[in-house]
């Protein structure tokens, strides 16, 4: 799907006015080789242990986008160039990360959508701990599962439905 968010917030402005498509809060770096992505939203709630994020990239993910609420921590990663390979070999769209991410070069010629706050060297703890398909908030927006979210260039949109 081909989209520019200001013509879907534009085309759907009555929608925006009462909170059922809201803008999330500019934060977020570029790090993927696909410049705009959208999808069905899937959410993890973790901080600094990435067990759970490997456990949602290994299912198939045919119009789906990751969102994952890191808590914001800027101390370790919790996505790299391999949990990236394995988004786009089981078909995600994209992954929003509220944390880091590392390996971004090699990242950046992957043909996968990914925002995230910053780079991050070091690799996160493994301990199986978090959250899955809970509403998580962050942006000053709230994403649930089963909602859209689109983002491009200009920022990151989240939709009660899918937007045309």
């Amino acid at each position: 799907m081909n989209f520019k968010t200001p013509d879907l917030l534009d085309n759907n402005e009555a929608r925006t006015q009462d909170g059922r498509v809201r803008v999330v809060t500019p934060m977020f770096q570029r790090y993927g080789g696909r410049p705009s992505f959208s999808g069905q939203i899937v959410t993890l709630k973790v901080f600094e242990d990435n067990s759970l994020v490997r456990e949602a990239l290994a299912e198939d993910g045919q119009g789906k986008v990751l969102v994952i609420d890191g808590g914001g921590s800027l101390r370790c990663a919790l996505v790299g160039d391999q949990l990236a390979i394995l988004a786009q070999k089981n078909g995600w769209e994209g992954i929003v990360v509220y944390g880091c991410i590392r390996d971004s070069e090699d990242i950046s010629h992957i043909d996968l959508g990914l925002r995230a706050l910053n780079t991050h060297p070091l690799k996160s703890i493994k301990r199986g701990i978090g959250d899955r398909n809970l509403a998580v908030s962050f942006g000053g927006v709230t994403f649930r599962p089963g909602e859209w979210i689109y983002v491009d260039g200009d920022g990151v949109i989240v939709s009660d439905q899918a937007l045309s």
